[in-house]
């Protein structure tokens, strides 16, 4: 089997695939201190959970947007599958040609959506990833990476609002009741969810703008399917978009 696991700074995803199939995934909190051992154990029990071994893992991919997390997880990787782990980063053969002014700026999460999208739509394509930061990830009608816009994750901009607003109250994020909340929280989680799926909107429609077309757009990460229901532009949701891009990685760099 092959483990991919996309490090983010929030969250950590990660699955199996026996081949094309992917048979397991998880989805844990992100935490900087951690290290080999602790991340071995881990996967061993999530593992055990579903009758399989750390023996079953042939081989494994990372993507990290978190720098300390990455060598640990190669060197669980090391220690515990017996192995060496690819991780994604300059170097790296995508199948696709960068047109970014400096290709090592680019996030490692980033490349893996784009080599996704390119591999299902051709192009043109665009992916908004739903994480600590919203990225949008542009591919052109030729099957290139053009590059995207980033901005502030809808969790961030929460947070932000009750630390700065003294008297604002920290909300849990939720589906809003309606545009007009008749309570404080109510009126924060309409303002939040709804002006930040019109700003996503704005985005992608100035997006088609400059590609002189319009493009298929699809949305994954953990925060998705909170905003996506509430935007104009976005299509689908594919939750496991970052995992079969690290699996075509790793195919086309083994």
């Amino acid at each position: 089997m092959l483990l991919v696991v996309d490090v983010g700074n929030t969250q950590t995803h990660f699955g199996a695939f026996r081949e094309q199939e992917l048979l397991e995934h998880w989805r844990f909190a992100t935490v900087r201190q951690s290290t080999a051992d602790q991340l071995g154990a881990a996967l061993g029990n999530l593992l055990g959970l579903r009758g399989y071994g750390l023996e079953d893992l042939h081989a494994s991919i990372v993507s990290s947007t978190v720098p300390q997390l990455e060598p640990e997880w190669t060197a669980m990787a090391s220690r515990y599958l017996g192995h060496e782990m690819l991780a994604v980063g300059p170097g790296t053969k995508t199948g696709m040609a960068i047109r970014y002014d400096n290709p090592r700026e680019i996030g490692a999460d980033r490349l893996v959506n784009a080599v996704a999208m390119r591999e299902r739509f051709g192009g043109p394509a665009v992916c908004v990833d739903f994480g600590t930061a919203t990225t949008f990830d542009v591919v052109s009608r030729e099957g290139e990476y053009l590059g995207g816009a980033l901005m502030t994750g809808i969790e961030i901009s929460l947070e932000a609002l009750s630390e700065r607003g003294a008297r604002l109250p920290r909300v849990d994020l939720a589906p809003p009741k309606s545009v007009i909340g008749k309570n404080t929280i109510d009126a924060i989680r309409s303002g939040v969810v709804f002006g930040y799926a019109g700003a996503i909107d704005a985005i992608l429609r100035r997006l088609y703008d400059e590609l002189g077309e319009h493009t298929e757009v699809t949305a994954t990460g953990g925060l998705a399917g909170l905003v996506v229901p509430y935007t104009e532009e976005i299509e689908r949701i594919d939750e496991l978009l970052t995992l079969t891009g690290l699996r075509l990685l790793y195919e086309r760099n083994s």
